[in-house]
């Protein structure tokens, strides 16, 4: 589980097609990643991959086939920055919102505009199953990055956000170009309320006679 927060930059090395070398961005790792351990979760782009092996500058781990198909992480070049986030610890603050690093799938770049305050970001998302996740003033994780919707279309397809500086210049959005796909994943509270609702006995047929106070109580209005 992630927040969202990143906590640092890391370069991608293709080791071979499944293996992922990523170097820290810095000459040591940051608070948060120095203790990081064989077995551990990071969030690379907003993709949880286990570290399976330490280096002297950061750590390797596998991307399943399905990771990679349905993740950035396949066409990503050599060199690339990605953003690195260790798993929440019990007890830590949840700046952001819950992130499981399972990425639902990708969107792309459409525009990225700077105003006096913040830079205004619009990401298209052609795949119906990820757009009815988009909710206007909802959570969203870009590339990992746990940011708010601030307006989209009503089936999702589209939507923009709003980036403080810092959020955008310490993070891999200031390296994004028109028409590049990015990592994203919907609110992990609208996919259970969802599956909740598919999953619901239906709603039973309503008249006058069905309604009494029995009713009621049994359905928590009283």
């Amino acid at each position: 589980m992630f927040t969202g927060l990143v906590q640092t930059l890391g370069q991608l090395t293709r080791l071979d097609p499944t293996h992922l070398s990523i170097r820290w961005g810095t000459d040591a790792p940051p608070a948060a990643l120095k203790d990081a351990a064989l077995g551990d979760s990071i969030a690379v782009d907003g993709v949880c991959l286990t570290v399976e092996r330490l280096t002297p500058g950061g750590f390797v781990a596998t991307a399943s086939p399905e990771t990679l198909d349905r993740s950035t992480l396949g066409a990503l070049p050599e060199g690339a920055w990605v953003n690195l986030e260790a798993s929440l610890r019990v007890g830590s603050k949840v700046g952001g919102h819950f992130v499981t690093g399972h990425v639902d799938g990708m969107g792309y770049l459409e525009r990225a505009i700077a105003t006096s305050t913040s830079w205004e970001l619009k990401f298209t998302v052609p795949e119906l199953r990820l757009a009815r996740y988009v909710v206007s003033k909802g959570s969203i994780a870009v590339n990992g990055i746990s940011l708010t919707v601030a307006d989209c279309s009503p089936s999702g397809d589209w939507f923009t956000v709003a980036v403080i500086p810092v959020t955008y210049h310490e993070t891999t959005l200031q390296y994004l170009q028109s028409g590049q796909g990015v990592n994203l994943e919907g609110d992990l509270l609208g996919k259970y309320v969802e599956k909740f609702l598919t999953m619901a006995d239906p709603a039973p047929s309503l008249s006058p006679e069905t309604v009494s106070l029995e009713f009621l109580s049994e359905h928590g209005y009283l």
